[in-house]
């Protein structure tokens, strides 16, 4: 290897881990310290109900996923299947079905979001360096 790179040939060099995770130490702090509005949230909250309006979500929203999950691949799809699970189901068996993907599903948007803000603000601290 010392032999090509005499001989004015490419080699690949490789950060070491410590280097890596040196580089990077900014980088999840600053995320971690993001601003979170309820205005950016995708659901609405009008201005003055925002707690009554949170309470409804966080009750609602797992019960309404509970019952697609057990529509669409408990009955798969049946509605006579639908009737008689949901008649044995009870609500908070439902709820908490609906909350466990919920929860499954806001984690992978946090995870993705913080690999999209590494990414871009990797991309611009390299970008910075090149200029």
């Amino acid at each position: 290897m010392q032999d090509k790179q005499r001989q004015g040939g490419t080699s690949t060099r490789f950060s070491g881990p410590e280097k890596r995770i040196r580089s990077a130490d900014g980088i999840g702090n600053s995320f971690a310290k993001q601003e979170v509005r309820l205005q950016d949230t995708p659901l609405f909250f009008p201005e003055g109900f925002e707690k009554i309006f949170l309470a409804i979500y966080f009750v609602s929203l797992p019960y309404i996923l509970g019952l697609l999950f057990l529509f669409f691949y408990i009955a798969e799809g049946k509605f006579e299947v639908f009737l008689s699970v949901n008649r044995d189901s009870p609500f908070l068996m439902i709820w908490a079905i609906g909350y466990e993907i919920l929860a499954v599903l806001i984690i992978l948007a946090i995870i993705k979001s913080a690999i999209s803000f590494t990414h871009n603000n990797s991309r611009k601290t390299n970008l910075d360096r090149l200029r």
